[in-house]
C-alpha cells in the first residue's frame, strides 16, 4: 500500500512537471500533438500506478520523451509555418461576408445546429448579424459582427475613459498577493493604509481587488460580516 501511494504521487508530479513543460492551456485550447501527447502521457501513467510490480522508469521514460517531442514540435511549428498547418491545420471561414459557407460546413461536419450553437456561445443569435465566423485550430469559433450590428465603443463615441490598468486580486482569503500588487502598480505600505482607514485586519478579508488608479473593492470573510 505504501509503494502504492509513493509511485502515484511521484507519478503526479511527474505529470503536472510535464504539463508545466508543455505550456498553459486549456483542454478545449489543445492543438492536435498536445492533444495526442496529454492522452498517451494519462495512459502510460496508468500503467505503473496499477501494477506496482513494473518498474517506476517504464512509466518515467516514456513520458519525459512524449514531453520532449512536444517541445521540439512546439519549436519547430514557431519557425515553419508549412509545418505547423500540416500539424494543426488551418483555420475554416464557415460564415463569408454574411454568407454561410455550406462546402467548408460539410468539409468539417459542422451541422446547422453545432453553428447556431457556437454563435450562441458569443452572445450571437441571428446569422445575419455575423459578418464573419471563423474555426481556429484549437476548435473553437470566432465572430466578426456586421458593422451595424457592432455595440459602439468609447472610441466610436469620442469619448476617452481613463486607463485604470488591471483589476487584481491584491488580497484572496487573508493572504497577500505581492505579484498582484506589482501589477497593479501598489504597495504594502499603500496597502496597509487602506486598510487601516477601512479598520479592517487582512486575517477579515475574504476577497480585496485594485486597480492601478487606486480603487478597490473589499468582500470580508462570512464570520466577520
Amino acid at each position: 500500500m505504501t509503494i502504492s501511494f509513493i509511485r502515484t504521487l511521484l507519478l503526479y508530479i511527474v505529470i503536472i512537471v510535464a504539463v508545466r513543460l508543455m505550456g498553459k492551456r486549456q483542454i478545449s485550447e489543445l492543438q492536435t500533438s498536445e492533444l495526442v501527447v496529454t492522452l498517451l502521457i494519462s495512459d502510460i501513467a496508468a500503467i505503473p500506478m496499477q501494477n506496482t510490480g513494473q518498474p517506476l522508469a517504464s512509466g518515467l521514460i516514456p513520458i519525459a520523451v512524449l514531453v520532449m517531442c512536444e517541445i521540439f514540435v512546439s519549436a519547430l511549428m514557431l519557425k515553419s509555418s508549412k509545418f505547423r498547418k500540416m500539424i494543426c491545420g488551418r483555420p475554416i471561414i464557415v460564415i463569408n461576408d454574411g454568407k454561410v459557407d455550406q462546402r467548408e460546413m460539410r468539409r468539417l461536419r459542422m451541422s446547422t445546429e453545432d453553428l447556431a450553437e457556437q454563435l450562441r456561445q458569443k452572445s450571437v443569435f441571428s446569422f445575419e448579424d455575423v459578418a464573419y465566423a471563423i474555426i481556429e485550430t484549437n476548435g473553437k469559433m470566432s465572430v466578426i459582427k456586421k458593422p451595424d450590428k457592432e455595440q459602439p465603443t468609447a472610441g466610436m463615441l469620442g469619448v476617452a475613459l481613463p486607463d485604470t490598468g488591471i483589476e487584481t486580486v491584491v488580497i484572496s482569503d487573508g493572504e497577500i498577493s505581492n505579484f498582484s500588487l506589482q501589477l497593479c502598480s501598489k504597495s504594502r505600505d499603500w496597502l496597509e493604509g487602506v486598510l487601516r482607514g477601512k479598520n479592517v485586519g487582512i486575517d477579515q478579508i475574504f476577497i480585496m481587488t485594485a486597480n492601478k488608479k487606486g480603487d478597490f473593492t473589499i468582500i470580508k470573510k462570512d464570520e466577520y460580516k
